[in-house]
């Protein structure tokens, strides 16, 4: 299906021809707006074994691709070695359309091919998306039930006051009858301790006002997952020094422990 031909009715043949992994891969690209083909392969063909895992996810996206409903972007994550686990995709210009259609709303103008974003933009992009991916794992795990999981901007929220709450991603997990709300706050230490204090602070004051997170329910723990061992130490060392209830509310952990320590906070 070439680029002119992203109509309604090409869309509309596509989609007869997409399986249910199909329709999986591309909710959660849409869900995180980017993922790498090493992710994609851990969420969707974890199942299947070596070369075979490879193999199929290469053409899935391929597939996926030709057809306009993903595009790869320019850049590549480990460089020419990572071959093609290390591109990373987006949406394509069918693919929104098909998931707008779906969806039964209109696109906020026409699809196009996403543009080629920052490396800052992309590295905190794959950081968001993740958590979302060892989240699914841990599930598959059986650690616990994966609820949802909402990438900027399906996560955020507007207070009772009409402002809007913008985590960068809401998780909600559950084990047995116990469910966690997080908003996840994703720190790359490229924001100065002050900033990021005005972006804490905020959140205290919901909790403080009695305010209740999306869609009326309780309002989420906030958890900022940072880089490193010298922001982890920063951050909360702002987080001591913010007025109660802040070390209850706000969470603070390295990027690749936020899982696991989700997870643990739930079972405890």
């Amino acid at each position: 299906m070439g680029e002119r031909r992203v109509t309604g009715a090409a869309v509309q043949r596509v989609a007869e021809r997409l399986s249910e992994r199909d329709r999986s891969v591309l909710a959660d690209v849409a869900r995180v707006r980017v993922l790498t083909g090493r992710q994609v392969e851990r969420l969707h063909f974890c199942d299947l074994a070596g070369r075979h895992r490879d193999r199929t996810r290469r053409r899935v996206l391929e597939r996926l691709t030709s057809w306009q409903l993903l595009t790869p972007l320019e850049r590549r994550i480990g460089g020419a070695r990572a071959g093609s686990a290390g591109l990373m995709y987006a949406l394509g210009p069918a693919g929104q359309r098909l998931l707008a259609m779906e969806a039964n709303r209109s696109l906020d103008g026409r699809a196009r091919h996403p543009g080629t974003p920052t490396d800052r933009f992309l590295l905190h992009n794959l950081t968001v998306a993740e958590l979302y991916v060892a989240l699914v794992e841990a599930s598959h795990r059986g650690d616990l039930a994966f609820v949802d999981y909402r990438a900027e901007p399906a996560c955020w929220w507007r207070s009772s006051e009409g402002e809007w709450i913008k985590p960068d991603a809401l998780a909600v997990v559950a084990n047995g009858e116990v469910e966690d709300s997080w908003a996840i706050e994703v720190d790359m230490a490229t924001e100065s301790l002050p900033t990021l204090r005005r972006k804490l602070t905020a959140y205290l004051n919901l909790a403080l006002d009695g305010e209740h997170g999306p869609g009326g329910g309780p309002l989420p723990r906030v958890l900022v997952a940072v880089p490193d061992e010298q922001r982890l130490a920063a951050v909360r060392g702002l987080v001591r020094s913010l007025p109660e209830p802040a070390e209850q509310l706000l969470v603070v952990t390295i990027h690749d422990q936020a899982a696991a320590l989700i997870h643990k906070l739930l079972r405890d």
